[in-house]
């Protein structure tokens, strides 16, 4: 297989900050190579999703996503990513680029300076809190909600819903009880300069916390739009390495809008 061009993308940045959204890799490729190399390339690159890009027709690819430990059915920030490197390299004829996924069809169109997606809702339904996972989030308080959102990488996730911005600012999960519970969790609260905040927190799928997650806001964005009574809101992931985007509630499906920040460029060599 020849060397294919490679890119990091900084999805969902903050314009206004340095350093700031989720960074993805994009590989650029004639083909793809086997499960077990793309995973190689995507260990190594240590990010938390590498997107393997391969032609399927006319601005459509074929997308695949790993982490350093797992493929996943569904990724945001790293769509996003995808999608700024092929309008940035003059690969899309039109506005819109789709990628053919284990998600089905996803579709992302320029807009301004910002990239918009066009992304399936993850559904979820309520569920009583455990103690054990309360504990090793480090909670002290009861959460106003608990619910269990529908996998879609294999491990079991749920979103704690609690009071307050400042309890989601300040967590620090035990990632280890986590893992062992075999449980991802997405903690979000009203936000006090945005409608709503979020962390993810996967260390099932080889990611401790995810800076900002795309496919996490497949769930907050319905979850926000039925509580707040409006379908059209702005977000902000609050870990270590923030990012900000902008959602909206239609149905079945979620669109999910921000910058990407092109941070580098190179070649992958096979």
């Amino acid at each position: 297989m020849p060397n294919c061009p490679y890119f990091e993308i900084h999805s969902f940045a903050d314009p206004d900050r340095s350093f700031s959204g989720n960074p993805a890799g994009v590989a650029l490729l004639e083909r793809f190579p086997d499960d077990e190399e793309m995973l190689g390339i995507a260990n190594s690159n240590n990010l938390s999703e590498t997107a393997f890009l391969v032609p399927a027709e006319t601005d459509v690819w074929h997308l695949r996503w790993f982490t350093p430990t797992v493929e996943v059915d569904l990724c945001g920030h790293a769509t996003l990513a995808a999608a700024a490197v092929v309008f940035e390299q003059d690969l899309v004829t039109s506005g819109l680029a789709s990628f053919i996924t284990r998600s089905g069809r996803l579709e992302v169109e320029q807009d301004g300076d910002r990239l918009c997606m066009n992304f399936p809702r993850v559904g979820f339904q309520p569920t009583a809190p455990s103690d054990v996972i309360k504990t090793a989030l480090g909670l002290d308080d009861d959460p106003v909600e608990v619910v269990e959102i529908d996998r879609i990488h294999g491990a079991k996730y749920q979103m704690w819903v609690v009071t307050d911005q400042d309890i989601v600012a300040t967590l620090e999960p035990d990632y280890s009880v986590l893992k062992r519970l075999n449980t991802n969790i997405i903690i979000t609260a009203p936000g006090t300069s945005v409608d709503f905040v979020s962390r993810f927190f996967a260390p099932v799928s080889g990611v401790d916390e995810d800076p900002v997650t795309g496919s996490a806001h497949c769930t907050l964005a319905p979850y926000w739009a039925d509580r707040l009574g409006k379908p059209l809101m702005s977000a902000r992931q609050i870990g270590p390495r923030p990012g900000v985007l902008e959602v909206e509630s239609k149905g079945e499906r979620v669109s999910l809008s921000g910058h990407a920040s092109h941070y580098l460029s190179g070649e992958i060599k096979f």
